[in-house]
């Protein structure tokens, strides 16, 4: 039996446009001479409808769509993703669900059984479990249908599982020999050559061809990478697909080949990819089409820039020079060539009697204060914010007038730590690199200097710093980033105590249970940032979920 494998990025709700994709896809793949054709997991509705499945128009238009698909590609066997109305007493409406398509009408539904509710997951909440599955007789083949987390839990593989039950020994045991997987499976660093050593696990334990279909694209905070593959009973790469892009491959089941597409496995392009891929998706699904990034002449904006150059094309990219009383004088030249470089437009509006005016204005309140801001009385914070909040009034005024999205630049390190500031850098719709540590920052600048420099060299070389007092430097208020990185990953990514990351990195006890604390303080700030892009295997956002108001202290 030859099959297609497609891999295709699906926008949330939009049932009637994902439809259509998978009929073109799926027309596709007849003329390639396929019999069958499989996309990714909720491939009608897009991946993860949330609360969505809570309205039961939403279920109905799902069949609906399910229904006019099957009337649409009756001349090829098509399995794909759908939400199903639930069909046990659980108190769900919904299920995750997979459905075989043939001679225009749905032939089987197969629910997902194993629900994951950990990092970003939280299906438990939307949908009711599958109570059994069974195999499904196709083309001569026993086909083990399943549904992403219903192969993450094989015993041979897993040291700690989290479930009772494999529904892929259950369908196994039923005579099944071949498994077909359609998945929603995000992106993070690290986790596509393990995703790949799992299924070879599969494929070797119970000798037979695994097909995995993944979805690719952004959705909110993810970004699904795609990478769909077949193997062979022995756990070969037999056809593949291309990482965070659409496509469609075939594989043979006969003679156990197939379409070998190239795949990104640098990990620093591959995090570098799924940022574009991510950015445009946003942005683009949000009903945007054009950006706005304030340059300050430093890395993690011009970072920023070259993402969103890349993501959405130079003539729809603006930046904005901010200078302010402490800006150094290549702040704007630096950002002016960064704009040159990338082809993007570039427009200066100085901040400096903007601040001088707010200062006045606060002056008779601040009375008797250490932040007076005139006269005799010296400056605080209040004055360095001052400035970041009218840079972010800026931007959001232009973001207004030309219905343009604000990308914010701060990374996280920055926004582990609480250096920014609420409506001021952290103002925006989306953050970039908010999954991004500092130390990562200059290696994806790196790798955006490829292929020709669009970051200049000055900005690679200048020391890091906000720019909001004379002679600032980032190192005033944080450890040196080679440090701070590693103990926020440990401390953050790994959930290590302060004494695991003393006796695992030689750190002093007094610099992490410090670094801890302004973690832990700044909780309220980041619940008030930007949706951010996760690239990391444990980001700020839906994954992280703490408390504001605790006072539990490592």
């Amino acid at each position: 039996m030859k099959i297609a494998l497609a891999q295709v990025n699906t926008t949330v709700g939009d049932l009637p446009g994902n439809v259509a994709k998978i009929i073109r896809f799926a027309r596709q793949a007849r003329q390639a001479g396929a019999e069958l054709v499989i996309f990714p997991e909720l491939s009608v509705c897009g991946y993860p409808p949330l609360d969505l499945v809570e309205k039961p128009s939403f279920l109905e238009r799902n069949r609906q769509e399910l229904e006019r698909l099957a009337r649409d590609v009756p001349d090829i066997h098509l399995i794909c993703g759908f939400v199903s109305k639930a069909e046990n007493d659980t108190g769900k409406a919904a299920s995750n669900s997979a459905a075989l398509l043939s001679g225009g009408q749905v032939r089987f539904v197969q629910s997902k059984m194993l629900l994951p509710t950990y990092d970003v997951f939280d299906e438990m909440r939307h949908f009711a479990p599958a109570q059994q599955q069974t195999v499904l007789p196709l083309c001569g083949k026993q086909v083990a249908l399943t549904i992403c987390e219903d192969i993450w839990n094989d015993k041979a593989f897993w040291k700690k599982r989290f479930y009772t039950r494999d529904p892929v020994e259950e369908l196994v045991q039923q005579g099944a020999n071949l498994l077909v997987t359609i998945a929603a499976s995000p992106y993070s660093i690290g986790k596509r050559p393990f995703r790949r050593e799992m299924l070879r696990a599969f494929a070797l334990r119970h000798r037979m061809p695994v097909l995995f279909v993944n979805l690719v694209g952004g959705n909110d905070s993810l970004v699904f990478d795609g990478s769909s593959m077949a193997m062979d009973s022995e756990g070969r790469v037999r056809a593949q697909a291309c990482s965070f892009a659409e496509d469609l491959i075939c594989f043979d089941t006969s003679t156990q080949q197939g379409d070998m597409h190239p795949q990104v496995d640098q990990p620093e392009e591959a995090a570098y990819q799924a940022l574009i891929l991510g950015t445009r998706d946003y942005v683009q699904k949000c009903g945007f089409q054009r950006v706005l990034i304030g340059l300050s002449g430093g890395i993690d904006s011009a970072l920023t820039a070259a993402i969103a150059a890349e993501a959405l094309g130079k003539e729809n990219v603006l930046g904005v020079g901010m200078p302010g009383p402490y800006s150094s004088p290549g702040s704007i030249e630096d950002s002016r060539a960064l704009a040159a470089n990338l082809g993007i437009r570039f427009q200066v509006l100085p901040i400096s009697d903007i601040f001088r005016g707010y200062r006045d204005t606060l002056c008779p309140a601040f009375e008797g204060t250490a932040s007076a801001g005139t006269g005799n009385v010296t400056s605080n914070i209040t004055e360095e914010n001052l400035q970041a909040r009218i840079r972010g009034n800026l931007l959001m005024a232009l973001s207004n007038k030309f219905h343009s999205l604000v990308l914010s630049t701060g990374n996280k390190s920055e926004l582990a730590m609480g250096y920014c500031t609420l409506y001021g850098d952290m103002a925006g719709g989306l953050g970039v690199i908010s999954d991004i540590p500092k130390t990562m920052v200059y290696k994806l600048a790196a790798v955006a200097n490829r292929d020709r420099r669009v970051i200049p060299q000055a900005i690679l070389e200048k020391a890091p710093s906000a720019e909001l007092r004379p002679n600032q430097k980032d190192t005033d208020s944080l450890p040196p980033y080679e440090i701070l990185d590693v103990v926020l990953k440990a401390y953050i990514e790994e959930c290590e105590t302060p004494a695991q990351i003393v006796e695992s990195y030689g750190v002093s006890l007094e610099l992490v249970r410090s670094i801890i604390a302004r973690v832990d303080g700044n909780e309220y700030k980041r619940q008030q940032a930007a949706p951010g892009l996760r690239v990391t295997s444990k980001a700020f956002g839906i994954g992280r979920r703490l408390p504001v108001a605790q006072r539990y202290a490592e």
